[in-house]
């Protein structure tokens, strides 16, 4: 079954070469969210992935401004967890936790609703990729006071503002 499924999610996923810059490949998703089949696919497998490599271990799931609001709530929602929202900056009310992180192009921030998260639990950040904001998005979440990973190595080109 999962065979068919993950072919279904690769089957609505569109390549466009050399956008939004030259050699860059842009994955639509689009079409995965467009179509009830496939994006309940995707979420299934994601689902499955997570109990299968975390088990249990899992407090929430955080959605990253802005496609991982696409995917994170329904991600959570079948594992039978809450969300939490981590947005650019400015963008939540009440007290935040934020930090700033350099792009090649400049530097953006990354918030967190300060009582979102306890000392201690435990987060699977949902995002379609995470590249330069990691290092942002790690001492955003070290200032919670949460766990997240296992993640892969993240570039230090940031500046801690929390």
């Amino acid at each position: 079954m999962a065979d068919s499924e993950l072919q279904l999610v690769e089957q609505r996923i569109r390549s466009f070469p050399d956008f939004p810059t030259p050699g860059v490949v842009f994955r639509d998703i689009s079409p995965v969210l467009k179509d009830p089949a496939s994006f309940r696919a995707a979420i299934g497998l994601l689902a499955r992935h997570l109990k299968a490599t975390h088990g249990g271990r899992i407090d929430y799931i955080a959605g990253l401004d802005s496609r991982g609001f696409l995917f994170g709530p329904s991600l959570a929602q079948e594992l039978g967890l809450g969300c939490v929202l981590i947005r650019k900056r400015g963008k939540l009310p009440g007290p935040t936790l934020w930090a700033s992180y350099s792009l090649e192009y400049g530097k953006a921030e990354l918030e967190i609703q300060k009582d979102a998260l306890e000392p201690g639990q435990r987060v699977v950040v949902v995002d379609d990729l995470l590249a330069t904001g990691g290092a942002g998005l790690e001492h955003l979440l070290s200032a919670a006071q949460a766990n997240w990973g296992p993640h892969p190595p993240i570039p230090r080109n940031h500046e801690r503002c929390l």
